[in-house]
């Protein structure tokens, strides 16, 4: 395995830029807030910057330095201050992920709910082993096929979010009807077999599944794949982006309802939950037994 780098966990980067925005809120310099807990203002700088942790303990002073007084705001920080410092399962794959991925599963390990548009595939959340080795090994041009093989073990094991004993994730997903009828050359059974688990999935209570026909009218999801990650209160919605070259977030605000709206207008546009599951049976009927 991979040598792992000692990069400053995604939770920690969070609760330090939230410690920022809130002391910018304030209106204190961080030599002012940092002399209100008596620390020396280099302390606070490497907290707001990810460089080092704060003790839960040290959260409330802090916030109450601030003027902030929302009991709710003030748990999550504390909550967030102490699993800012764990290492989920996906570090230890060092460097065959890029860190935008980790912040990705590290975000939706931590997310209530996700909304996603996939536009040409069966979106990660619900692929099988074989099919996600399949697209990895064709659409990760510069991976060897051991790396291949490690990212599609990451993929299968990032789904334990969706059947978690403690509040699974939800999981929205629309899905173009093209992306049912793709065929593989080398493992002829393969989409059989990823439309079944599709079906599967589809049962459980805290995954819907919907399929944008090809007749369907025009809509924001032509532009391409999207997904809207949703945290409890008070952390805000983020939404991830994909390509060829990786992934990004978008995190403003107003960019963020964009998305939102885009995501409802896909949805106007999809068959309804009982026409889609039909839909994937015919196509599964259809493929290569």
């Amino acid at each position: 395995m991979p040598t792992i780098k000692p990069v400053p966990t995604l939770r920690r980067r969070r609760l330090g830029g939230h410690l920022r925005d809130l002391r910018n809120q304030a209106r204190f310099s961080l030599e002012t807030a940092a002399a209100a807990m008596g620390w020396d203002s280099t302390k606070l700088s490497r907290i707001e910057n990810a460089k080092a942790q704060i003790k839960p303990a040290e959260l409330g002073p802090l916030l109450a330095s601030y003027g902030v007084r929302d009991d709710e705001l003030v748990a999550a920080l504390e909550g967030l201050a102490r699993d800012a410092g764990k290492r989920g399962w996906w570090q230890t794959y060092g460097n065959v992920m890029a860190q935008v991925y980790k912040d990705h599963i590290s975000l939706e390990d931590d997310a209530e709910s996700t909304r996603i548009y996939a536009s040409n595939l069966i979106p990660g959340l619900l692929q099988t082993g074989t099919y996600a080795r399949e697209i990895i090994a064709a659409t990760a041009l510069t991976r060897s096929p051991e790396e291949v093989v490690a990212l599609a073990e990451v993929r299968k094991t990032r789904q334990a979010i969706l059947t978690r004993p403690q509040g699974p994730l939800e999981l929205w997903a629309v899905i173009h009807e093209s992306a049912l009828y793709y065929r593989s050359a080398a493992h002829p059974p393969l989409m059989r077999e990823q439309l079944r688990h599709l079906l599967e999935m589809a049962d459980l209570p805290n995954i819907t599944i919907q399929i944008m026909p090809l007749a369907a009218t025009a809509h924001p999801g032509m532009l391409g794949l999207f997904e809207v990650v949703r945290f409890p209160q008070p952390w805000p919605t983020v939404v991830f982006l994909e390509n060829l070259r990786g992934g990004y977030f978008v995190e403003a605000d107003d960019d963020v309802k964009v998305f939102e709206t885009a995501f409802d207008r896909v949805l106007a546009a999809a068959l309804p939950v009982d026409d889609s599951r039909e839909t994937i049976k015919k196509a599964m009927e259809g493929s290569t037994p």
